[in-house]
């Protein structure tokens, strides 16, 4: 059965070299739906299954998270669906043709993602470690598609009550990526949050990593876990929520499970500038000691 980890490695090539979810159905002869539910459901956690299980034991759990593919069929049809992918090919354009191909990327995979926002839809609460204080911050955010359902607008409010909007990415169901600038324009600070997406439908929570920019615009990098409030996906409502930060001695024991969850210690990753007129060894050392101050 390495047949299909070689099938989810082709499609997923093609994918990311702008061959659309439609033109690879219509070469392997197969539904566009079954071909998504193949990529983004079966074959993911068919491959992850194999670290435990035997490949007819991996393939079987893997197929029970969908229920429009056939294993009969999927099995009958490897083979050829494996050949007809390895002989699929991109097109291919210069540079000069094609321009900045990796803003081009983003533009693609921004606009197909308003296909998959609706599993997602909805407003949350995130919990993260303040950077300043011993504190569980609590911020709202809200992700739907735009008004011209274009792209996937992301909303966020801070603890300090200021608003931030931006776009997010869904990638091949796996993997989630809601971007921001945190400070006022001209300024340019930009935020990612990178989610780990289950592999289940309307998830009521999403986890994953914080990477943005401290107030002396050194990065950091800390857990982040966003707990579905609502569906609803109405700016009013959103632009009603606050968000706030709870220390750790008024924890609920709600609170603490999030809290134990990314405040801990490693939970947290910080650099910082160190003043020296050069860098070498010498100041990696002082850094950390800096960093323990």
């Amino acid at each position: 059965m390495d047949e299909l980890t070689d099938i989810y490695k082709r499609i997923e090539y093609l994918r990311n070299n702008g061959v659309k979810m439609k033109e690879i159905a219509d070469r392997v002869d197969m539904a566009p739906s079954v071909l998504s539910a193949l990529y983004s459901s079966v074959l993911p956690a068919y491959i992850d299954l194999l670290k435990t299980r035997t490949p007819d034991e991996a393939l079987d759990e893997a197929l029970a998270l969908v229920n429009n593919v056939s294993k009969k069929r999927l099995l009958n049809n490897v083979g050829s669906v494996r050949l007809l992918l390895q002989e699929m090919e991109p097109d291919v354009q210069s540079e000069a043709e094609s321009g900045n191909s990796f803003i081009k990327l983003l533009g693609k995979e921004a606009k197909e993602s308003v296909q998959e926002v609706y599993n997602y839809s909805g407003m949350y609460l995130s919990y993260s470690l303040s950077s300043s204080t011993d504190s569980l911050k609590i911020e709202p955010y809200m992700i739907g598609a735009s008004e011209n359902n274009e792209y996937v607008k992301v909303g966020m409010i801070n603890a300090y009550k200021s608003v931030h909007w931006g776009s997010g990415i869904i990638s091949n169901h796996q993997n989630s990526y809601l971007m921001f600038n945190e400070r006022d324009l001209p300024q340019f600070a930009l935020v990612t949050i990178y989610l780990q997406l289950p592999h289940y439908e309307f998830p009521n929570m999403l986890k994953g990593l914080y990477l943005c920019l401290d107030y002396n615009h050194n990065p950091i990098a800390r857990r982040i876990v966003l707990v579905k409030q609502s569906d609803s996906t109405d700016v009013n409502q959103f632009l009603e929520m606050e968000g706030c930060l709870v220390p750790r001695a008024e924890l609920t024991p709600e609170l603490e499970v999030y809290y134990n969850y990314t405040c801990q210690e490693g939970d947290y990753i910080k650099t910082c500038t160190v003043p020296s007129p050069k860098l070498d060894e010498t100041d990696l050392e002082r850094e950390k000691k800096m960093l323990k101050i």
